[in-house]
C-alpha cells in the first residue's frame, strides 16, 4: 500500500479501517508479486526443474524395469527404496537445515541428485545390473531427503513475509505444470527413442540448470548461535514441542494427513479406467492428468484475488470439498462426470496445500523452520505412500467403489473432528496476518 494510503487510514474510526484496508488489499492486488522478486523466481525455476526431472525419472525407471524384468514386484521396489530414507533421515535432515547454511545444503542436495541421474543414465546405456540401479534410487531417495526441509525452508529468505501467501501459490503451480509436463514429455522421448537413456539425460540438464539457478540466490540463512550449540536430537525435540504447542499447525498438517490417507481415490484410477468407465489406457491418461489441471485453474484463480480473510474456514470448506469430490468419482460411472470430480478434487488439494505452506513460513519462528517442515514432509511421504497402500487393501477387500465413497466419507469425518478439536482453526484469519517469525526478510530485493 501506498505510504499516502497509509496515512488517510490511521484517520479513520476503528470500525471502518478494517474496510479502508480490504478495499486497498483489493485494488492494489498484485497476482505476480512473488514472481517480481529476482530471487524467487530463480526459486521458483530451480523447484519447476526438479520437479520435472523427477516426473520424467518417474516414467523412465518404471518403463525401463518393467521391460526388463515384467514383474509388478519390481515396480513396487521403486517406491519403497526412495521413501525408506525419506521416512529415516527426514526429520534429522530438518535439524541440520536449521543449523548449517541452507543455500549450500540445497546444493548438496541437487548435487546428490545429480549422481544419482548420471548413475541411471549410464547404467540404461550399458543395460548395467538391476541392484545398482536400486541403489542409484535409494540415493535419490536420499537426496530427497535433504531436499524437503531446506527447499520449503529456503523460501522464506526469497520474498518478505507479507508475500509468503502469493509466493507459496505460485511454488505450488511449479509442481503442478510438472505433475502434467513431466510424464507427457518421459513418455513422448520413450516412444520417439524405443529406449529410457534420453530422458536421463534430459534429468541430468534439468538437474544441472537448477544448481545454477540455487548457486546464484543471493537471499541466505545464517544459523542462530544457539542452535549451533545444541545437540541433534535437543534440536529436533525443540522443534516437536513448538509443533504440539501450535494448535492451528498440528489441525492444519492433520487434516492433510488423513485426507491423502483416506481418500486415495487416485492410486485406484487404473482399476476405474479399465473395469469401470472402460476408457482403456488413453483415458487413464486423463484421469491421472485431471487433478493437476484442475490445480493449475485453482492456482490461476488464487493468484488473482486476494489473499484469505478466513483461511482456516477456507482449509476446512475445502478439505470437505475434497472428500465430497471423492466421494462422486467413486460413485461415477460417466467419463465426464469422474474427469469433473477429480478436477475439483485437485483444485481442493491444492487450496489446502497452500494454506498449509503459509503457515509453515509464517508460523515457525525462522531457526525452528527446518524442523517443522522436516515433521510435515515426512507425513506428507507417509500419507502418500500408505495412502496408496490403504486404497489398494480396502479396495481388495471391499471392491473399488467402496473403498473410494468410504474414503471419501472418512474425510468429511475427519474435517468434522478437526473442526470440533481444534476450534482455532475456525477462527484463523489471514495467513499474514499471522505473528511474525523472528527473522524476517522484508529487505529482499524486488529485483
Amino acid at each position: 500500500m501506498k505510504q499516502k494510503d497509509l496515512a488517510e487510514t490511521k484517520h479513520l474510526p476503528s470500525a471502518t479501517t478494517s474496510d479502508a484496508l480490504d478495499l486497498a488489499t483489493v485494488e492494489h492486488h498484485d497476482p505476480y508479486k512473488a514472481l517480481r522478486y529476482r530471487d524467487f523466481r530463480l526459486y521458483f525455476l530451480a523447484v519447476f526443474l526438479a520437479a520435472v526431472g523427477e516426473q520424467m525419472l518417474s516414467v523412465a525407471v518404471g518403463w525401463e524395469l518393467y521391460q526388463r524384468t515384467n514383474s509388478a514386484l519390481a515396480l513396487g521396489l521403486v517406491g519403497l527404496v526412495q521413501v525408506l530414507p525419506v521416512m529415516l533421515l527426514t526429520l534429522f535432515t530438518g535439524s541440520l537445515a536449521d543449523r548449517v547454511n541452507r543455500r549450500r545444503m540445497m546444493l548438496g542436495a541437487q548435487a546428490l541428485f545429480l549422481v544419482s541421474a548420471l548413475g541411471l543414465t549410464v547404467l540404461s546405456y550399458l543395460q548395467g545390473p538391476l541392484w545398482l540401479i536400486y541403489s542409484c534410487l535409494v540415493l535419490n531417495g536420499i537426496a530427497a531427503s535433504f531436499s524437503g526441509p531446506v527447499t520449503s525452508s529456503l523460501l522464506s529468505q526469497a520474498v518478505p513475509q507479507s508475500v509468503y501467501e502469493n509466493a507459496a501459490t505460485w511454488e505450488s503451480s511449479s509442481w503442478q505444470l510438472a505433475s502434467v509436463g513431466g510424464p507427457a514429455l518421459g513418455g513422448l522421448l520413450i516412444a520417439l527413442f524405443h529406449r529410457a537413456t534420453p530422458v536421463y539425460l534430459l534429468n541430468v540438464s534439468a538437474i544441472a540448470v537448477a544448481i545454477i539457478c540455487v548457486a546464484l540466490l543471493r537471499a541466505d540463512y545464517q544459523p542462530h548461535r544457539r542452535a549451533g550449540k545444541t545437540s541433534t536430537l535437543h534440536s529436533l525435540a525443540e522443534g516437536l514441542r513448538f509443533l504440539r504447542g501450535s494448535q492451528i499447525m498440528l489441525a492444519a498438517i492433520t487434516l492433510d494427513l488423513f485426507a491423502v490417507l483416506l481418500g486415495g481415490a487416485t492410486s485406484l484410477m487404473p482399476i476405474f479406467a479399465r473395469d469401470i468407465l472402460r476408457v482403456g489406457p488413453t483415458g487413464l491418461g486423463f484421469l491421472q492428468a485431471a487433478p493437476s489441471i484442475g490445480a493449475l485453474c485453482m492456482t490461476l484463480c488464487m493468484a488473482h484475488t486476494p489473499p484469505f480473510k478466513k483461511a482456516g474456514r477456507a482449509l476446512l470448506l475445502a478439505v470437505a470439498i475434497f472428500g465430497l469430490a471423492t466421494c462422486v468419482f467413486g460413485l461415477s460411472h460417466l467419463f465426464w462426470l469422474s474427469l469433473l470430480s477429480l478436477a475439483i478434487l485437485g483444485a481442493m488439494d491444492n487450496v489446502s496445500v497452500v494454506i498449509r505452506s503459509t503457515l509453515l513460513l509464517t508460523r515457525p519462528p525462522d531457526e525452528m523452520r527446518g524442523r517443522v517442515a522436516s515433521v510435515n514432509s515426512l507425513f506428507i511421504s507417509m500419507s502418500n505412500q500408505l495412502g496408496g497402500f490403504e486404497s489398494g487393501i480396502a479396495a481388495q477387500l471391499f471392491g473399488p467403489l467402496s473403498a473410494v465413497v468410504a474414503g471419501g466419507l472418512c474425510t468429511l469425518l475427519v474435517v468434522a473432528l478437526v473442526a470440533t478439536c481444534w476450534p482455532e482453526m475456525r477462527h484463523l484469519g489471514r495467513l499474514n496476518e499471522l505473528p511474525a517469525s523472528q527473522h524476517q526478510t522484508e529487505g529482499a530485493d524486488p529485483t
